[in-house]
């Protein structure tokens, strides 16, 4: 997470690409890697489909159900990576549900994970309160576990889980689902800038980014930006390319 960290302190922002592993094919994931890290983004994010995701909007539930009919599971995402033979540049982060996890062995996932290159893992559905049940395997792998906060955090609970971060924390930019928006609430900026004061690691922001409106909007207030549906539906399309100027906007120097 070295390089997060040094991101922070020169005051760039990193850029998060999510993607759904298998929708299109479980073989086509490498080269989506290919092309992102390519592209300049700072860390990819690679989802694990799931029957009943309670995070995802329609977008990504769609592809996920499409990488379901392909038979993808976490063990073959997993295995899938560790077979790579090209490069990988950039960090990268399994974002899954905690019943395929369980269903896996927890302790099995996450030197799967390890074994595969993996830097950490997002668990949306995993309380905070919980979090020892993957955490201390982790930690014992070097690998982090993303926490997450939201508009509806406690301030009491915001701090605990804040002390705990480790990586980066995915600040949630909307109450709900994911998936493309057309405008941000403006008290987003407020919540921002609350998490990011007290966060000793940088603070991503996502859900819902996909305009590069919403990276003016939060420049200031975020040290990078996590973009998901956007992405998702841009590889469906074959319209990938649509997303490189989102990308430049995150990672260009800022001219302040």
């Amino acid at each position: 997470m070295k390089r997060l960290a040094e991101l922070k302190e020169t005051g760039r922002k990193a850029f998060v690409a999510y993607i759904m592993a298998g929708d299109g094919g479980l073989e086509r994931l490498g080269e989506r890697v290919k092309y992102l890290q390519e592209a300049g983004v700072t860390a990819i994010e690679i989802g694990i489909p799931f029957s009943d995701p309670v995070a995802d909007g329609p977008i990504i539930e769609a592809a996920g159900n499409r990488a379901l009919k392909e038979g993808v599971t976490l063990e073959k995402v997993l295995d899938e990576i560790a077979s790579w033979t090209f490069d990988v540049t950039v960090p990268l982060f399994i974002m899954t549900y905690l019943n395929p996890v369980i269903q896996f062995g927890i302790e099995r996932f996450v030197k799967a994970c390890k074994n595969a290159g993996v830097s950490g893992m997002i668990i949306p559905d995993l309380p905070y309160e919980h979090c020892q049940l993957v955490q201390g395997f982790a930690r014992k792998e070097g690998i982090v576990l993303i926490q997450l906060v939201t508009l509806t955090t406690t301030e009491q609970r915001m701090k605990a889980i804040l002390q705990e971060s480790e990586g980066f924390v995915y600040a949630v930019t909307v109450t709900g689902i994911t998936g493309a928006r057309d405008e941000l609430a403006l008290e987003v900026r407020d919540f921002m800038k609350r998490v990011r004061s007290q966060s000793p690691v940088p603070v991503y922001a996502g859900f819902g980014i996909s305009k590069t409106e919403h990276v003016d909007m939060l420049r200031s207030d975020v040290d990078g930006f996590i973009v998901g549906s956007a992405i998702v539906k841009a590889f469906h399309d074959n319209k990938i390319e649509d997303i490189v100027p989102l990308i430049d906007a995150v990672t260009a120097p800022s001219s302040v």
